[in-house]
């Protein structure tokens, strides 16, 4: 094989991409992790819910991700994707072009935030969007939720489980009727108005004041955010079929509508936390493992039909278990 020829290029180094190119580099696959050190949960100082590793850093999970990667042969390359051409040629950022046999998408999602000033500086800190990664911190506090995108007053209701002090603030939102009674019901306060900004003291949240200039004291505020494809038209550019919000259509394992090409994580379904990503590269993986498995049998067939045989890239033991042994059921390409 090449020296920039891969079994697997993994784009995007956060917890999907890195638990794909540790089950793969497990299976004595060559793999290369592309990623541009931009992770979606850099402001955040703790992840929560990841069962062993609850609270830790999220840079500290990818570190001690890449290390471990790393010592089964993973290659790891700093750098951005600019494109992928047919064949799967992965074209960097730094000017280098590498080969791959099977690529996978692990490039996160973007968040679409209110426009209110203090929203940017606060994310992560206490501007809030997930209850289940930040509840149990703000518990009991003075919370607020912001209205703004569909499905903000039941953002509210479910912040209303880690607290019985909880404001929804109106803001850009359409209330209806029937959400307004149910936020009443659960002893929701509901503050109509346009919120102006967000009040910080000592590098702490401590209210929200609206343009009418009441300021309505607060410690932690949560918001929906909205949900963004990343615009580098990498999955556009290789005919990935999407849905209307631009998210790639994929299958159980992550496959998409292009033969070859999986998506892992938040690019594919932005809802996902870091514990369901890092399952879901996991799962991407034992898939495409699986296919390469296939398309190798069939390689070695043709070549002893042909009257010679070629070296093995690596060694390879066919997978013990039925829900990951590879089947022919699978599109044929190299």
């Amino acid at each position: 094989m090449k020296e920039d020829a891969y079994d697997v290029v993994v784009v995007g180094g956060g917890a999907a991409g890195l638990s794909a190119a540790l089950v793969l580099g497990r299976a004595r696959r060559r793999v290369a992790v592309i990623d541009a050190g931009a992770p979606r949960n850099a402001p955040a100082a703790h992840m929560h819910g990841f069962l062993s590793r609850d609270g830790m850093p999220p840079a500290g999970l990818l570190a001690q991700g890449r290390d471990e990667v790393t010592g089964y042969g993973v290659e790891l390359v700093n750098d951005q994707v600019l494109g992928i051409e047919p064949g799967f040629v992965v074209r960097v950022a730094g000017g280098r072009t590498v080969t791959a046999r099977r690529i996978l998408m692990a490039t996160g999602v973007g968040d679409e935030l209110p426009d209110v000033p203090g929203i940017r500086q606060r994310w992560g800190k206490d501007l809030l969007h997930c209850p289940y990664c930040h509840g149990w911190e703000v518990r009991d506090q003075p919370l607020g939720v912001l209205g703004a995108l569909p499905g903000s007053a039941q953002h509210a209701l479910l912040v209303r489980q880690w607290s019985d002090d909880v404001v929804f603030f109106v803001h850009t939102y359409h209330l209806m009727p029937a959400e307004q009674h149910q936020l009443e019901a659960r002893r929701i306060r509901v503050v109509s108005g346009e919120v102006a900004r967000l009040v910080v003291q000592d590098d702490r949240l401590t209210g929200v004041e609206l343009t009418d200039g009441r300021v309505i004291a607060r410690t932690a505020v949560f918001v929906r955010p909205g949900n963004l494809p990343h615009d580098d038209g990498l999955l556009a550019g290789l005919g990935c079929e999407r849905n209307e919000a631009g998210f790639p259509l994929v299958d159980g394992t992550g496959l998409t509508s292009v033969p070859g090409v999986w998506a892992a994580g938040n690019v594919a379904d932005p809802r996902a936390q870091v514990i369901t990503s890092a399952g879901a590269g996991s799962a991407a993986a034992i898939a495409i493992n699986a296919d390469l498995v296939q398309k190798d049998a069939e390689q070695a067939i043709a070549d002893l039909a042909e009257g010679h045989s070629r070296p093995l890239r690596r060694p390879a033991s066919a997978p013990s278990c039925p829900a990951i042994a590879a089947t022919d059921s699978r599109p044929k390409f190299p």
